[in-house]
C-alpha cells in the first residue's frame, strides 16, 4: 500500500554566486514578469551590502538583510515549473540564508490578487502586517513577515 504521508522532496537550489552571470536571472524574470528587471538591474541588487539570491535553472529569490531585518525582492519560477515546490524551496532556502546572516523578520510585498503566492506564503508561515495601495499596475500589494527563526511544516 502507498504511503500517501510520504513528503515529496523539494527541487534543489543552490546560492548564486554574485560574480556570475545575471543574464540567466533576467531571462527568468523577463518569463514572469511584465516589467521585468535587466541583467544590469539585477547585477545591481546583488552587489548591494546584504543582498544575496538561491537559484537554479527554473527559478530564483532575490532577498537581502539590513540589520535584523530581511526582504525578499523577487520570487520568479518559471510558468512551466510552477506547482511542483520550486518556489517552496526557494523561500525556504532563503529563509534559511537570512537566518544564518542574522534576521530575526523576513518581510516581502505581494499582489493582492496573487491566490497562489499568498497560498504559497501563508504556508510558510507569513502573515499580512500591511496594505500597500496601488504598489503595482495591477493593483495593491499585501506586506507580509515571518518571524524568524522559522519552523517549516
Amino acid at each position: 500500500m502507498p504511503n500517501f504521508l510520504a513528503v515529496k522532496p523539494l527541487p534543489e537550489v543552490r546560492l548564486f554566486d554574485i560574480a556570475a552571470d545575471t543574464a540567466p536571472l533576467a531571462v527568468l524574470h523577463a518569463a514572469c514578469f511584465s516589467d521585468a528587471w535587466d541583467a544590469a538591474s539585477i547585477a545591481d541588487l546583488l552587489a548591494g551590502p546584504g543582498a544575496f539570491a538561491i537559484h537554479n535553472q527554473d527559478g530564483f529569490v532575490l532577498a537581502r538583510i539590513a540589520g535584523d531585518e530581511a526582504e525578499i525582492l523577487t520570487l520568479a519560477v518559471a510558468p512551466a515549473a510552477r506547482g511542483k515546490g520550486l518556489g517552496r524551496a526557494l523561500l525556504q532556502s532563503a529563509i534559511v540564508r537570512a537566518e544564518e546572516l542574522g534576521a530575526h523578520a523576513l518581510f516581502l510585498e505581494v499582489g493582492a490578487d496573487n491566490p497562489h503566492a499568498l497560498a504559497l506564503y501563508a504556508g510558510l508561515g507569513f502573515a499580512k502586517v500591511g496594505l500597500r495601495k496601488a504598489y503595482y499596475a495591477s493593483g495593491d500589494a499585501l506586506v507580509l513577515r515571518l518571524p524568524l527563526p522559522a519552523k517549516f511544516a
